[in-house]
């Protein structure tokens, strides 16, 4: 491990800062946006660029029915040829909608970068990564790939809504903070996912750490590799990042909350030891909830797979007829 990066200090895959600790306070959550940490940690994280303002007109292209692509936003323009009805409606939808200012920023970006992955304020697109080619997954090199790779995620839905951005906060409803919806383009580079790791703080000392995700590597088994990663962490922690963090001191997830009431001064690491463990990664791909319809899953639970494949035709052609 000779370089280590600070990759993000809280993103929301399937939570928010709100589960990692009590302290419910709008200062607190927003303490957690990317805006907010980027520019104290930019020299130890990847390249970013934050755009802000963003027009009402995204905003509500987000946060609209159905999954398209803006007029004008891809690279290359689509050739003339004959196309069926479901085709035509596409392209009428996707015509309602034109950012050609944003188009032309995130095309200087990516000239810059190379590739970009997008992110918003707190939340990354990681379920809707399979609407992009699986060699290189979130890897952005148009402003149709930012723009449908947003589009298909259920996770950025929370940053949409400021009354769900401030759920739950311990504060008056009608005297929220202002909040901006910032789009994050972030320099994309392949990603070595064994080196990922996610370290948990508490009263500003490093309590744990663990691998970020589910898959089993049998060197994580080697003493010597737990050590280095141990060893590395923790002065990555001490001499980048605890002096310059401004924000509350508690980053944790409650799974870990025992070994600070142990009183331990050596923080924990826990990984996937073992094919074995119950939270091993199957075959099953991450996230597959987000890549059929509700309806699709709804008709498929307690039915075996003839039963779903006749169900769903009939659906589908129930839908065909009802359309005509």
């Amino acid at each position: 491990m000779n370089s280590i990066y600070l990759h993000s200090v809280v993103e929301n895959e399937h939570h928010n800062p709100r589960q990692l600790s009590p302290l419910q306070t709008p200062d607190y959550l927003l303490s957690f946006q990317f805006s907010s940490w980027y520019p104290t940690f930019s020299s130890i994280s990847i390249k970013s660029t934050i755009i802000r303002p963003l027009s009402q007109a995204f905003k509500e292209y987000l946060d609209s029915d159905g999954i398209f692509v803006p007029e004008g936003s891809e690279n290359v323009p689509a050739e003339s040829s004959p196309s069926d009805q479901e085709d035509e409606d596409d392209a009428a939808v996707g015509q309602s909608f034109s950012f050609p200012d944003l188009d032309e920023r995130i095309r200087q970006i990516i000239k810059e970068y190379g590739a970009i992955f997008p992110k918003l304020n707190f939340s990354s697109p990681k379920d809707a990564s399979w609407v992009l080619p699986p060699s290189s997954p979130l890897k952005c090199t148009s402003p149709s790939d930012v723009y449908i790779l947003l589009k298909s995620s259920d996770f950025i839905s929370h940053d949409l809504s400021i009354d769900a951005v401030f759920e739950g906060c311990q504060c008056d409803s009608l005297n929220l903070p202002s909040y901006q919806l910032e789009l994050v383009l972030r320099k994309w580079y392949p990603i070595d996912r064994s080196r990922e790791f996610r370290c948990f703080v508490r009263e500003g000392r490093l309590i744990g750490i663990s691998q970020r995700g589910t898959n089993f590597y049998d060197f994580m088994n080697e003493p010597q590799t737990q050590n280095k990663i141990l060893e590395t962490l923790q002065r990555f922690w001490g001499d980048k990042i605890k002096s310059e963090w401004h924000g509350q001191q508690d980053c944790m997830c409650h799974i870990l909350l025992s070994v600070f009431t142990q009183g331990s001064s050596t923080p924990k690491l826990r990984i996937i030891d073992s094919p074995l463990h119950p939270l091993a990664s199957r075959n099953a791909p991450a996230y597959q909830h987000n890549m059929l319809p509700m309806e699709a899953l709804a008709l498929s639970s307690g039915r075996d797979i003839n039963d779903f494949s006749d169900l769903w035709k009939n659906e589908i052609q129930q839908s065909l007829n009802d359309d005509d």
